[in-house]
């Protein structure tokens, strides 16, 4: 096993890093029972640059303190109050850099998966999204703030090599809102073949 270390999330450039989560193994352990898969699709938000994060021209909430955390921890949010999203905090303490994980592809504690997302079998599209995300890995905003270095949620590196051309690079989803700023080319899909 290869955990992460908190020096990987500590890293300056968000948008390489979204990229480089892509291959990756995220976990989670709850009531002993694993759960987790590959990450297929991330979106880089860029601190208080960038219309479309929730830190834009630093704006900080309650909603969204922990996007200012230092590295190595997750920020979850509800949308339309009924979607927990998953975003790994990057960067030093009180730059806001954040990575939303849209995507994974099950690969531990299938059954249990089934289980918390109603579904009778595993699908390409049962974990596509980051609201199905959430579900299928039993994370709530209650988790919010959760070390990845903790026994709950943590990912690593597993050895998957993931080359350029593996990987699709597009603006990000759902952001209309952020004008010229939801063009940025800053979602990262996982080529499956």
């Amino acid at each position: 096993m290869n955990r992460l270390q908190k020096s990987y999330f500590l890293q300056k450039d968000v948008v390489s890093l979204a990229k480089d989560l892509l291959g990756k193994y995220i976990f989670t352990s709850i009531d002993g029972q694993l759960s987790g898969g590959i990450i297929s699709e991330t979106e880089a938000y860029v601190a208080e640059i960038d219309k479309a994060s929730h830190a834009f021209n630093h704006r900080k909430t309650r909603r969204n303190e922990m996007m200012y955390h230092e590295g190595g921890v997750i920020y979850m949010y509800l949308c339309y109050g009924m979607h927990h999203m998953l975003n790994i905090v990057t960067n030093d303490e009180d730059i806001a850099d954040a990575i939303l994980i849209r995507g994974i592809i099950p690969t531990h504690g299938e059954e249990l998966i089934l289980r918390r997302t109603g579904k009778p079998r595993i699908k390409p599209d049962i974990t596509s999204g980051p609201g199905k995300v959430s579900k299928a890995l039993g994370l709530t905003v209650a988790d919010n703030g959760l070390s990845l270095d903790s026994d709950k949620i943590w990912i690593e590196d597993r050895g998957m090599n993931v080359t350029d051309d593996q990987i699709l690079v597009t603006p990000r989803i759902g952001v209309d809102y952020a004008g010229e700023d939801a063009q940025l080319p800053y979602r990262f899909v996982l080529k499956i073949d």
